[in-house]
């Protein structure tokens, strides 16, 4: 069985979105918990939420995957900036708690010239100063394509994040295979060698959740630019091993590539029929 799903709006409530996606065909999806490109969240209602979380028991969905904006920076260089993204980071972990037992995948940051090391040591901090020992929500550093100053296109520096908090067991991995493949990583040629140095390094129990996107752009080009299954340089094939592999037999899919409802859907049923 694989768990499968897209990005949806929350615009028509909590429970609306798993409506949605059973329409689709999915048994998982994300959201993102305020507008990606800016800071407002919409409000939770109470009822909403329970809705939400019996809808998943009932209709035997997987594990959702929340989406921070992309303007939290937690490694910013600019004060008011880190501290615009400290206080999503804290709303957005109270909000989770709604949704008991589920992911929230953001991108670690960028450094903005301050350097990797630095951009580290401020990203730990920041979890550090709102992961605690009671929540029940899984923070997932997400696999990045190292454009610009970006922390994290390498497992390296995610492990380096990682070994910095003190909760560790509140943290894991999104591993997106658009920006793995954009940092370098061999998807097409070695993902078995891909997933060894991740164990080797992290350690695959850490590895929680996949974005599932072809490429743009060819590897190593560190420019993160989706594209649909099977129409980039990644390829069908590929990207058929890897939702198919063993290892990842569990864990949801989200995918984030560029397509209407429509073609979410068709892309939905293709990765279904790859366990046909």
């Amino acid at each position: 069985m694989v768990y499968i799903g897209c990005h949806l709006s929350v615009t028509k409530g909590y429970e609306a979105m798993g409506n949605v996606m059973k329409g689709f065909g999915g048994n998982t999806f994300a959201w993102f918990t305020r507008n990606p490109r800016g800071g407002k969240a919409k409000d939770i209602v109470d009822a909403d939420a329970a809705a939400l979380n019996e809808f998943v028991k009932t209709n035997n969905f997987g594990k959702l995957v929340a989406h921070g904006s992309y303007t939290m920076n937690l490694c910013a260089s600019k004060p008011e900036t880190r501290a615009n993204g400290l206080d999503m980071l804290k709303k957005d972990l109270e909000r989770m708690e709604y949704f008991s037992g589920n992911y929230y995948n953001f991108h670690p940051g960028s450094h903005v010239g301050q350097g990797i090391e630095k951009g580290i040591e401020l990203i730990a901090e920041a979890l550090n100063r709102y992961l605690t020992e009671d929540m029940n929500t899984v923070v997932l550093l997400e696999t990045m394509a190292g454009k610009g100053s970006e922390v994290g296109s390498t497992f390296e520096e995610l492990k380096e994040i990682i070994d910095r908090v003190t909760y560790k067991d509140k943290l894991g991995v999104c591993f997106d295979t658009c920006h793995t493949w954009d940092a370098g990583y061999d998807l097409v040629g070695d993902f078995d060698g891909v997933l060894t140095h991740f164990d080797n390094v992290i350690g695959l129990d850490r590895l929680k959740a996949v974005h599932l996107n072809d490429s743009k752009n060819e590897r190593g080009s560190h420019k993160d630019r989706h594209e649909k299954i099977g129409e980039g340089y990644i390829g069908l094939e590929a990207l058929k091993r890897i939702v198919t592999h063993p290892v990842l037999s569990d864990h949801p899919f989200i995918l984030e590539t560029p397509n209407d409802d429509e073609g979410y859907k068709k892309e939905i049923v293709m990765i279904k029929d790859f366990f046909a």
